[in-house]
């Protein structure tokens, strides 16, 4: 059986098409571009199933399903649930968590079976901690780089965009700002692997994914692993669960 998963985020679409659980192609999209999606999806063979997770809004939803490929079921959009694939959620209003972690958070107890912390590294970066049982304890959501920068040179008189590089001690403007954003999102992830640690008794990995991920990989300490296309994973372990 063929399975098509597509993750909508704020800036990209990524797909996957499955067979049998392996990835049989991987792609993305442009959100604001649509048709582009469209287009890589003609060339696919053609799905059995679609399974669908979208953060970026109702006009988003209905501009990719006018693309999508007829299929003999009609593609599924996935709500968060309080509890699916062996991993239980502590949100208060489960559907209320974004579909993006939940797969994410699915794709990471798959991967590893014991507390790790997910991070997903884009438009905005999210940081949820899993414990040993899977339970999602909960997480947190920073602007990613690119809206931290963009905040700076909106808001401020002086701090316009401008190159810079990382340094532990900055010594000029673009270096302050860049070095900035990257202690800002290591440092989020940092306290979060520091409170799951400290309620589990040991250190939890990192599981790490989005398009921002190279900019903090190396200044997170302790076991990180970098998955491409962790929602995509989650969503996968999803549709085979509902076969």
């Amino acid at each position: 059986m063929n399975i098509l998963l597509i993750d909508i985020g704020n800036t990209r679409i990524k797909w996957g098409l499955a067979e049998d659980g392996s990835w049989l192609r991987q792609g993305w999209a442009l959100t604001a571009q649509p048709a582009e999606l469209g287009k890589a999806l003609t060339a696919l063979p053609l799905p059995d199933r679609i399974l669908i997770a979208n953060v970026a809004g109702a006009s988003a939803q209905t501009k990719v399903a006018a693309v999508l490929p007829a299929t003999a079921q009609p593609a599924c959009w996935l709500i968060s649930a309080a509890q699916q694939c062996g991993v239980r959620s502590s949100y208060v209003d489960p559907a209320a968590l974004g579909p993006d972690r939940w797969a994410a958070l699915i794709g990471a107890w798959h991967l590893t079976g014991s507390a790790c912390v997910v991070v997903n590294a884009g438009t905005t970066m999210t940081v949820d901690a899993l414990n040993g049982e899977g339970v999602f304890l909960g997480g947190c959501i920073v602007p990613g780089a690119a809206l931290m920068r963009d905040a700076l040179a909106r808001d401020t008189a002086n701090l316009a965009h401008r190159a810079g590089a990382f340094s532990y001690f900055p010594d000029n403007t673009g270096d302050a700002i860049f070095s900035g954003t990257v202690n800002a999102l290591s440092g989020a992830v940092a306290q979060v692997v520091q409170y799951l640690q400290q309620s589990s008794g040991t250190a939890p990995r990192v599981l790490l994914s989005g398009g921002d991920a190279s900019l903090i990989e190396a200044r997170i300490n302790g076991t990180v692993t970098v998955v491409d296309n962790l929602v995509l994973e989650g969503l996968l372990q999803i549709a085979q669960q509902a076969d």
